[in-house]
């Protein structure tokens, strides 16, 4: 049997490579017997930790900077045969709608896929990201008579806090990041299409918004159309986790106390036998008074309101006075979950506190709203956990995705 040659960049701890290692037969994840991975990519060292945990040998790793990887180094590992696809996605955060959105050097990691997507010349390939890919510009920075960028300070203000901080001098702002990569893309002999798409859709408890960009050679006679999605009704938070046992503050669980009451719940279990980083940090005050006020559905600002109303009872020390509107979200449990992000486990980022339960979500939780099975290692401190988890695609997003990519090579 031939099989497809896939290259991982920006590989993370693994999210869209399980789509292309295993997948969905029977409600059980299969490893598939017709791709193999050329090589694949990542940067931090905690997640090509766990990327090993996982893949094992199956997967050559390339651990480090992508900018090192030399055409040399290329060279060697397609050893003169061709690639089907590549896949990933350059990091997200600074095309993010969240937060404070900067063309920086990550941004520009996007020109490194370029690079070795020219080089290594797959037949198609996948790149994921945020919807903020899609509204972001190029921003170019003054410089002085040394080529070194300018700064300035800037008065920036927090809540009741005011600091100075440096920022770079913007000169003018250029092209559609988007519309940049796609003259690239056609510069390099590809055509693109490319469509935000919605977890949900994919049986994910999520209702995550990721932009898909697929290319295809312009020698290749190939038709591309989008996986559908099949899932009708979103599946709820309730229906995703809640057969995982409670946790206190401070408490790390391991055991399984109840069996799992649906279909989801045991695909995700599988052969588990044991729960992996499902554990709870502790809280200072300020934290667990907001919490215990804030019902599901609310956040900072319904919080901000009862300190208000309540005449004294809830301290008026405790009043938010920075964050978003939704930082301090309870999760609502009858609904999908909002975007799980790297911030899953602290609970002044967005919408991350159990419905139920008076702390933010554990990192297991988060897996398994992510949709990786509870078999599945995360490696490092929590920190590193949450940005591994929260920062990936969610598998069975990715195995739809494969199976579109393999039915259109076949074609």
């Amino acid at each position: 049997m031939s099989k497809y040659r896939v290259v991982d960049l920006f590989s993370g701890a693994g999210g869209l490579t399980f789509g292309f290692y295993y997948n969905l037969v029977n409600n059980q994840f299969e490893k598939r017997d017709n791709v193999e991975f050329v090589f694949a990519n990542e940067f931090a060292p905690q997640a090509v930790a766990a990327f090993k945990k996982n893949y094992g040998d199956d997967i050559p790793m390339i651990a480090g900077d992508i900018c090192d990887i030399t055409n040399k180094e290329i060279e060697k590992r397609l050893n003169g045969e061709e690639v089907d696809v590549i896949i990933g996605g350059p990091p997200c955060q600074s095309f993010s709608t969240v937060g404070q959105r900067k063309y920086d050097d990550r941004a520009k990691l996007s020109h490194q896929y370029l690079r070795l997507l020219e080089k290594i010349k797959p037949k198609m390939f996948l790149f994921e990201n945020v919807k903020g890919i899609l509204s972001m510009r190029e921003i170019f920075y003054q410089t002085d008579a040394n080529g070194e960028t300018v700064y300035e300070e800037v008065v920036k203000h927090r809540g009741d806090k005011t600091f100075i901080k440096k920022e770079a001098v913007i000169d003018h702002y250029g092209d559609l990041v988007m519309d940049v990569l796609a003259r690239e893309f056609d510069r390099i002999g590809y055509k693109i299409v490319h469509k935000t798409m919605v977890a949900a859709k994919f049986g994910v408890p999520q209702n995550r918004e990721r932009v898909f960009i697929i290319g295809i050679r312009k020698d290749l006679d190939l038709e591309w159309s989008y996986p559908e999605g099949d899932c009708e009704e979103p599946l709820s938070i309730y229906h995703a986790i809640s057969d995982l046992p409670p946790v206190g503050e401070g408490e790390t669980v391991t055991e399984y106390t109840v069996g799992p009451m649906n279909d989801y719940q045991r695909l995700m279990r599988g052969d588990s036998q044991k729960i992996t980083q499902h554990f709870c940090g502790f809280y200072g005050d300020k934290i667990r008074t907001v919490i215990q006020n804030v019902a599901e559905g609310e956040g900072k600002n319904d919080f901000n309101r009862k300190v208000k109303e309540s005449n004294g009872k809830i301290d008026e020390k405790y009043y938010l006075t920075s964050g978003y509107g939704n930082t301090y979200g309870r999760l609502e449990r009858n609904k999908p979950s909002t975007t799980i992000t790297n911030n899953l486990a602290t609970p002044s980022a967005l919408r991350c506190i159990h419905y139920e339960q008076n702390r933010a979500l554990t990192p297991r939780e988060g897996a398994r709203i992510q949709s990786f099975p509870d078999w599945y290692h995360f490696e490092g401190n929590r920190t590193d956990v949450a940005r591994q988890v929260g920062n990936a695609v969610p598998p069975l997003m990715a195995i739809a995705f494969a199976n579109k990519i393999i039915e259109t090579l076949e074609k």
